[in-house]
């Protein structure tokens, strides 16, 4: 005789979708008081012509008036400009810096810990106190930078960073390499440390110098956590604001200011409450096609592998 079973497949699979939307629900509403309601609240304020310094022209709708401004402001495209530079800059040295440093640590033997926890130690820092740091040794005239470079004989007179828009950016990148480096290492040291040494061995019975395992064994099995790293690092880095804010100003004039500080200016400089909030809401946009272009590119390494 044939048993009649208590419930069907689909019945189980439906109660178990039931459960992990009640057990997800709590996470679900936390984020919508802390990131959907701001996001909204934003949207709407860039809407209205909202001037704290002028009061009494009240929250007027403007409707993309406050967009067509930002895209017709040439300090608008020149603030994007920066922030693209500044990411991609930062990210491609933080990568061939940080799989450096995680091929090193994943070859020590002795102190391995002891290593690692050297290493980290940048990332442990809070962002303002590197940021002073590293603002301090390029001081001119009597920094630390600058001290080494005339006592080496490199220049003759030492070159006034802050004053340049261009050598302004050197100690802005660079703080943010020191201070983020150790991130990216500890990222790809997890991945090398997930690649079967067996492969190695195999490669180098086969004659494989370090070269020829590097191309193609650690690269290529390293590859989901260079991605992954890449996708952490350049959302980050395109929202960058505190190591500029802290070491520039976004001086000299604006030749150092990224998208955030433009924003942070118009909102709270300027007090242009629906302006700056325009202006915020495309920073998001913009992160929100780059995060959507990261997340084709690790589905289509997925495909791949």
């Amino acid at each position: 005789m044939m048993r009649h079973r208590s419930g069907s497949p689909s019945t189980g699979s439906s109660d178990e979708a039931r459960q992990a939307a009640l057990f997800a629900a709590p996470a679900l509403v936390a984020i919508a008081a802390v990131v959907a309601f701001p996001l909204v609240w934003a949207v709407w304020e860039s809407l209205h012509r909202h001037d704290l310094r002028m009061p009494w022209l009240g929250r007027s709708f403007v409707g993309a008036a406050n967009y067509r401004e930002a895209f017709a402001d040439p300090r608008f495209w020149s603030a994007l400009g920066h922030t693209f530079g500044f990411t991609v800059g930062t990210v491609v040295l933080e990568l061939l810096i940080g799989l450096a440093l995680a091929l090193a640590l994943n070859s020590v033997r002795r102190g391995a810990g002891a290593l690692r926890t050297a290493a980290l130690l940048p990332w442990a820092v809070p962002t303002v106190v590197a940021a002073l740091v590293w603002r301090f040794m390029f001081e001119s005239p009597g920094g630390v930078v600058n001290h080494l470079l005339v006592s080496s004989g490199l220049v003759t007179s030492p070159p006034i960073w802050f004053a340049s828009p261009w050598l302004a950016w050197v100690p802005i990148v660079l703080a943010d390499v020191w201070k983020t480096t150790p991130f990216m290492a500890l990222l790809l040291l997890a991945g090398l440390q997930g690649i079967d040494p067996a492969l190695y061995q195999a490669a180098a019975l086969d004659g494989a110098g370090p070269v020829r395992q590097m191309m193609h064994i650690t690269l290529p099995l390293l590859r989901p956590a260079i991605l992954a790293a890449v996708i952490f690092r350049s959302l980050d880095a395109f929202r960058v604001f505190d190591v500029v804010y802290v070491m520039t100003r976004g001086g000299p004039g604006a030749a150092t200011e990224p998208l955030s500080l433009y924003a942070f200016s118009a909102l709270f400089r300027d007090l242009r409450f629906g302006y700056g909030s325009a202006v915020s809401v495309i920073m998001f946009l913009v992160s929100f096609v780059l995060a959507l272009f990261w997340l084709r590119a690790a589905r289509y390494q997925v495909e791949l592998s």
